[in-house]
C-alpha cells in the first residue's frame, strides 16, 4: 500500500478544514434549531409570518449564519483540496466541484428567506396580494429552500464518498473513520436520489436520517483533524544506496 508523505501545507490545511467545519456547522445549527425552528409553525403559515415579522432582526441574523456556513463550506473545499490532491488530483478536483455545488444549492436557502422579508415589508406593489396570498408565497419560499438543501445533499454526499475514499487511500487518518465516511456518504447519496422519484420515501425512512451520519462522520473527521492532525500510519523506509 503507497505512503504519501505530507507536507506543512497539508497539516496547515486540515487545522484550516476541522476549524472552519466546526465554526461552520455550529453555525448552521444554532441557525436551523435555535432561530428558524422556533420562528416557524409547521402547517401554520400565517402564524409563522407574524413569528419572522415579529423578530425580523433575529430572522436576518439565521440569515446571516447561513451565509457564513456558504463561506465555511468554500474554505473547507479549498483546504481539502490542499490536503488530498497528492492522493489523486482529478478524484479531488472533482469532489471539490461537487462540493462547490453543494455550496451554492445551500446558498438558495438565504435568498429564499429574504424572500419571504420582502413578502411582509409591506412595499406597495405587495398590495395586490391579499393576506392569505402572501402566506401561502411564504410557504411556497420555506418549501424551495427545503427543496434546495435536498438536491445539494446529493452533490454534499458524492463529495464526501469522493474525499472519503481518498481518506481511506491515503491513510491520513484511521482507516475505520474513513470507511465510515464511505458508508455515510453512499447512505446520503442513495436517500436524495430516492427522495426525488419517491418523495413518500421521505415518510418511511425520516428525514434526519438522510443526512445525520455524514454529518457525523465530517464532525469526527473535523475533530481528528484539529487534534490529532495528518500522520501516515506507517513510514516508508528508504533503499539503501549502493556504490
Amino acid at each position: 500500500m503507497a505512503t504519501y508523505p505530507i507536507e506543512d501545507s497539508q497539516r496547515t490545511a486540515a487545522k484550516v478544514a476541522g476549524f472552519a467545519y466546526l465554526i461552520s456547522f455550529a453555525l448552521v445549527v444554532f441557525a436551523f434549531y435555535g432561530i428558524y425552528a422556533r420562528l416557524n409553525v409547521p402547517g401554520n403559515a400565517a402564524e409563522s409570518a407574524r413569528n419572522i415579522m415579529a423578530h425580523e432582526r433575529l430572522f436576518r441574523f439565521s440569515i446571516a449564519c447561513d451565509l457564513l456556513f456558504c463561506v465555511g463550506t468554500v474554505v473547507v473545499l479549498t483546504a481539502l483540496y490542499v490536503i488530498l490532491k497528492p492522493v489523486n488530483q482529478g478524484l479531488t478536483l472533482v469532489a471539490t466541484f461537487l462540493r462547490l455545488v453543494w455550496a451554492l444549492m445551500y446558498l438558495l436557502i438565504p435568498i429564499n428567506f429574504f424572500g419571504v422579508l420582502r413578502l411582509f415589508s409591506g412595499a406597495s406593489y405587495l398590495q395586490a396580494f391579499e393576506a392569505e396570498r402572501l402566506q401561502a408565497l411564504l410557504r411556497l419560499h420555506q418549501l424551495a429552500g427545503f427543496d434546495a438543501y435536498y438536491v445539494g445533499l446529493l452533490f454534499w454526499g458524492l463529495a464526501s464518498t469522493l474525499c472519503s475514499y481518498l481518506w481511506f487511500k491515503s491513510n491520513y487518518v484511521p482507516r475505520a473513520l474513513a470507511a465510515f465516511g464511505i458508508i455515510a456518504s453512499v447512505w446520503a447519496v442513495v436517500c436524495a436520489f430516492v427522495f426525488f422519484i419517491f418523495p413518500g420515501f421521505g415518510g418511511a425512512v425520516n428525514l434526519y436520517s438522510f443526512d445525520v451520519p455524514i454529518g457525523v462522520f465530517e464532525l469526527a473527521l473535523s475533530f481528528w483533524l484539529v487534534f490529532k492532525g495528518l500522520r501516515p500510519f506507517r513510514t516508508v523506509v528508504p533503499a539503501p544506496t549502493t556504490g
